[in-house]
């Protein structure tokens, strides 16, 4: 009998203290994640958009610490006069790497210029630049031709021939020129929305490069004819040559 009572007591002090820790599981849970609020994301929100913009765009919510980026932000207070760097999507945290200062914006459909170069811009037509299929961040090679003689308004002297006894030449000057920007007219295609529209008229497109570079560049665009080619980082790359009509022919 007294080990029936005993077994009786233990059996009701375990149900009981089975049914606290039941009780008390989610509020352990959740003492354990130490949660804390972070802004969320509530809808597409465009690279630019200014801080001060942001209030209804984003929303405060409890995360768990597991869940939170060690860059999410809990509030604004901090952030005034920056911009949104990058696009930003539903749901995700509003990190401090994601704003920035307007001078640090780089717009989309543009590359950043590295360090120690400059920025030029040329125009050309679509075709000379691979269908203008050519975009930011690419590298391309650079081609120019000249007509055999240069008038004497631009030399001051008699009309000379220039490297060629065939006359007009062409060479490719520059290898993997990173292209920085791209603009660009589209020409809508009538009745068919869904179609792939061919650019048209002059395209401009700018290049980084350094001053010497540059100074050809300009050259090349006030008295010659340039092409670009697209050309990635593997393309290989031949010793330069200058073409004329012989050389075509060979």
């Amino acid at each position: 009998m007294l080990a029936g009572l005993v077994a009786l007591l233990l059996a009701v002090t375990g149900a009981i203290l089975i049914a606290t820790y039941v009780q008390n599981a989610d509020t352990r849970a959740q003492h354990g994640l130490e949660p804390s609020n972070v802004l969320i994301v509530q809808e597409h929100i465009p690279a630019g958009t200014p801080v001060k913009d942001l209030a209804s765009f984003v929303e405060v919510q409890p995360l768990p610490s597991s869940a939170i980026s060690a860059q999410a932000l809990g509030d604004l207070s901090d952030q005034s006069g920056k911009v949104t760097a990058v696009n930003l999507e539903a749901g995700e945290q509003l990190l401090s790497s994601r704003l920035v200062d307007p001078k640090e914006l780089i717009i989309p459909g543009s590359a950043p210029v590295p360090e120690g170069l400059q920025e030029i811009t040329i125009q050309l037509e679509p075709q000379r630049i691979v269908g203008g299929k050519i975009s930011a961040g690419d590298t391309v090679g650079f081609f120019v031709s000249f007509d055999g003689v240069t008038s004497e308004a631009d030399t001051g002297k008699s009309e000379t021939p220039i490297d060629s006894e065939e006359g007009s030449t062409t060479k490719m000057v520059f290898h993997k020129v990173l292209v920085t920007g791209v603009q660009r007219a589209e020409a809508a295609v009538e009745g068919d929305d869904s179609a792939t529209a061919f650019p048209s008229g002059a395209m401009l497109v700018t290049l980084a490069c350094d001053d010497v570079d540059a100074t050809k560049i300009v050259f090349s665009a006030e008295y010659g004819t340039i092409w670009l080619t697209k050309e990635p980082a593997e393309a290989e790359e031949s010793a330069p040559i200058v073409v004329d009509k012989s050389e075509v022919y060979r």
